[in-house]
């Protein structure tokens, strides 16, 4: 298929890198395309960033048929464009896909329509360690239809946001509320897709860990409450003595493509690594013995984000010194330097587009 190229009348002026924040400096043109029972995915094109109509009936407003994706854009010291595991994420876009019922994206041809969006969008992206540009690819159901059924019609978007740090707070340590009375998935249902339901189900045990002064929610599994399983914008690990451990796969976690970055590269190093069932007690005992070193999380958004506090009822577990600690900052140091081309791409997980 061929895209279509409609292009803004006037171009848009991306903020400075230091005054950018995340999610709202959107750029001038978006990739959109249709889909429909009749014709499969047809019509792509390059247009402005505009609203977007759809009827009130539209499906998606009424029973969540919705999944997205969500990686980033980098430029090199020498002002080369690239991406740091793509086809991963759109690899991951059609595992929702399938779980929600959507049809599935042709993934050759949506990265060449990515790599002609950013090679019109180059500008946008800023240069600073740290700045990058956000690509949001999603689906949506679009049919107007007030019946529970799939849609039979979708439309599929990219759209890209110029963004400085995730937290405010750059790499200064975050701290967490574990939620003993919300959960955010079970096995077997969505929670291992990146769907718009997921979030929405987070938001409430957001408010109240915002409200008490943390930063994010750490669920706990549905069944038993005891076992931990991820942060709400990020996968967690844990350092204890000399182990990197993470929570298993179980069907109600999110397969995080940086999560696998951290684990590939961990096992290159000869860390010891363990992905497996870690109940907060066994982080409580590891605390109060002094074998638990470090706490981060791993994600698109921040890379990798140090916690410095773990609040779990009354219990206030403090971790580290208030600092970085150093498995966190190696890990975010050689995936940084792989992102902006700084150091030599040995896993192959870079893409470039210009």
């Amino acid at each position: 298929m061929e895209i279509a190229v409609t292009r803004v009348g006037q171009a848009g002026t991306r903020p400075k890198d230091e005054d950018l924040g995340f999610g709202t400096a959107f750029t001038d043109h978006m990739f959109v395309m249709d889909y429909s029972t009749d014709k499969g995915w047809h019509d792509p094109r390059i247009e402005p960033f505009a609203p977007v109509t759809l009827s009130p009936a539209a499906m998606v407003f009424h029973y969540g048929q919705a999944i997205f994706e969500g990686l980033k854009a980098y430029k090199t010291p020498e002002k080369k464009v690239q991406l740091f595991r793509a086809r991963d994420n759109f690899d991951r876009l059609n595992r929702s896909a399938r779980g929600l019922c959507i049809p599935e994206v042709d993934i050759d041809f949506v990265m060449d329509a990515l790599k002609q969006l950013l090679k019109l969008e180059k500008d946008w992206i800023p240069e600073t360690l740290g700045t990058s540009l956000y690509i949001r690819p999603f689906i949506i159901a679009t049919d107007p239809f007030l019946g529970v059924r799939s849609s039979f019609t979708f439309k599929f978007f990219i759209i890209l946001c110029s963004v400085g740090a995730y937290y405010a707070g750059g790499l200064a340590p975050v701290k967490i509320w574990v939620s003993k009375d919300h959960v955010r998935a079970v096995p077997g249902g969505v929670g291992e897709f990146k769907t718009a339901g997921n979030y929405a189900a987070s938001l409430n045990a957001g408010e109240i860990a915002k409200k008490q002064g943390y930063a994010q929610v750490l669920w706990l599994d549905a069944l038993e409450r005891k076992y931990v399983e991820e942060v709400g914008a990020m996968n967690i690990f844990f350092v204890i003595d000399d182990e990197l451990v993470t929570p298993n796969l179980t069907g109600s976690i999110l397969p995080g493509i940086t999560r696998f970055s951290v684990i590939d590269l961990a096992k290159k190093w000869g860390m010891p690594v363990s992905e497996r069932k870690i109940s907060m007690d066994e982080v409580l005992d590891a605390h109060a013995s002094g074998r638990l070193k470090e706490v981060f999380g791993s994600g698109t958004a921040a890379v990798i984000s140090p916690v410095g506090e773990i609040c779990y009822g009354d219990r206030v577990l403090h971790i580290g010194d208030g600092n970085p600690g150093p498995v966190a900052m190696k890990f975010y140091q050689a995936l940084t330097s792989i992102q902006y081309g700084t150091a030599k791409d040995t896993e192959n997980w870079i893409e470039p587009v210009v």
